[in-house]
């Protein structure tokens, strides 16, 4: 278990900037140690780049297609470790780390199917001759990634540009480099050309700023913050670089009475304290109809205190604890402010006893959650449900949609007519109706307004690392 840098086809142990430690979340204590790129480095990748972009777009795509595949295979070998270092690095539980795994693996298939598919299109021109509509790759992409999701995120941009025919530079976050060197001595052994996916490790500060000043880097990938995305977006304006950007969300969900309440509840526990509910697109804040509110709220509370909060590698631990101490503080400010307005604490809301080495939280329920509590407009990323009731559906869709983000929206109910309502006025980018299953390798996923722009997954995405060429050709 060592993390490596990955230039130019050449795995490395050091880098020129100083090492950096990666702490486990479950006890505080170190981990392992990464090399950390400077100057130097990231400049010698981007010739790696420019090298690799005179080659790798002339690959045709049944052969990059076939790479892809290799990934793929790579990556079921090494299931096993990639799993554990997940595990370690950002708490989650070991028995629930290998599904991850298996959704990277899709999107490495689905775009190997998609690099197949690379057609253009002729059309007859009225001034004679043909109009040919042909699609190249846009240059060097760069992808930035967030630590909740180590394996999916970067391979959510690694296969659609592969596919495209664009070389990648990827920076993780510094909280999983074991995670991501794993994915890259995947990518390797699958047949990956140097130069076409490097890993660049190290802070933001001595990574980012040259990769956004680089003209050849022509697309930029990030899973993050919206503060980070309106930073980075300010920095591509300067060279035009095209944007895809998963970023904040605040998902609201909306429980109608004629849904299937007890199982509607057992759904929302289990996908909001879902990797201590560090999910970009977990429920974050529950409107209940006020006839079955009180059912909700004891299904959800049953349902958290039944979950396990232990040390990532127990077999019996159900939920893990935060990955970073700044988010446990964050979400302990978020419970106070709750209850100091008036919610009601129905379950947890404290750190668990004997974990003070770790950055473990109760999972935590809140009924009654006034709207001017800062949980109902900040996104909490942990694992804490506020509830609050409504009367009327039209007042409840105008306070699900009372935030600047627009990533995902849930609701559940029992008739379709409302549904078809719901799916329609709720603003996200994803809607799930009676399930949160929202996310797959052949659909698109994203959000709108401060959630971002761009897709991941399904045929939208690809289109994201492509120019649109059109030819006129006349008769010689």
């Amino acid at each position: 278990m060592q993390p490596k840098l990955l230039i130019g086809g050449e795995f490395r142990t050091s880098g020129s900037a100083e090492p950096i430690s990666v702490i486990n979340p479950c006890n505080g204590e170190t981990l392992w140690e990464q090399p950390a790129c400077g100057e130097a480095e990231v400049i010698e990748a981007l010739a790696h780049a420019r090298e690799a972009m005179e080659s790798w777009p002339r690959v045709h795509g049944w052969e990059r297609a076939r790479i892809l595949r290799s990934i793929a295979d790579e990556l079921r070998v090494r299931t096993e470790k990639i799993a554990r270092a997940l595990s370690l690095e950002i708490g989650r539980p070991y028995s629930q780390s290998a599904g991850e795994i298996g959704a990277a693996i899709e999107q490495f298939e689905w775009y190997a199917g998609e690099a197949e598919r690379l057609f253009g299109d002729t059309i007859m021109s009225r001034q004679g001759g043909r109009l040919l509509i042909e699609s190249e790759p846009v240059g060097i992409a760069a992808a930035f990634t967030a630590w909740n999701f180590p394996v999916n995120l970067p391979c959510r941009k690694i296969a659609p540009a592969l596919a495209a025919g664009c070389p990648i530079l990827v920076r993780p976050s510094e909280q999983v480099p074991m995670t991501t060197t794993l994915i890259a001595e995947a990518c390797v052994a699958a047949g990956v050309p140097a130069g076409v996916v490097q890993l660049l490790l190290g802070r933001a500060a001595d990574i980012t700023p040259q990769i956004m000043a680089a003209e050849e880097v022509r697309k930029i990938s990030l899973t993050g913050s919206t503060r980070v995305g309106q930073m980075l977006m300010a920095d591509a304006a300067r060279t035009m670089k095209r944007c895809s950007m998963e970023l904040g969300g605040h998902s609201p969900v909306v429980v109608c009475a004629d849904a299937d309440v007890e199982a509607a509840a057992v759904q929302c526990a289990g996908f909001k304290f879902r990797n201590a509910g560090q999910v970009c697109i977990a429920p974050n804040r529950f409107y209940v109809e006020d006839s079955v509110a009180d059912r909700f709220v004891a299904r959800m509370k049953a349902e958290a205190e039944a979950l396990v909060v232990g040390d990532s590698q127990d077999p019996s631990a159900t939920m893990g604890p935060l990955t970073l101490r700044s988010g446990r503080d964050k979400v302990e400010r978020l419970i106070g402010d709750a209850v100091e307005r008036g919610a009601a604490l129905i379950a947890g809301g404290s750190r668990p006893p004997n974990s003070n080495a770790g950055y473990f939280l109760q999972p935590t329920v809140l009924a009654d959650v006034p709207d001017e509590a800062q949980i109902m407009v900040e996104e909490p990323f942990g694992p804490v449900a506020p509830i609050v009731r409504f009367h009327d559906l039209d007042d409840a869709i105008r306070r699900a949609n009372a935030t600047p983000y627009g990533l995902a929206a849930y609701a559940f109910t029992g008739s379709h007519s409302t549904a078809e309502q719901l799916s329609k006025r709720l603003h996200a980018g994803m809607v799930g109706v009676n399930t949160f299953m929202i996310a797959h390798a052949e659909a698109p996923f994203g959000g709108f307004d401060h959630s971002g722009m761009g897709r991941e997954g399904g045929r939208e995405a690809i289109k994201d690392y492509q120019n649109t060429k059109l030819s006129h050709i006349m008769a010689g």
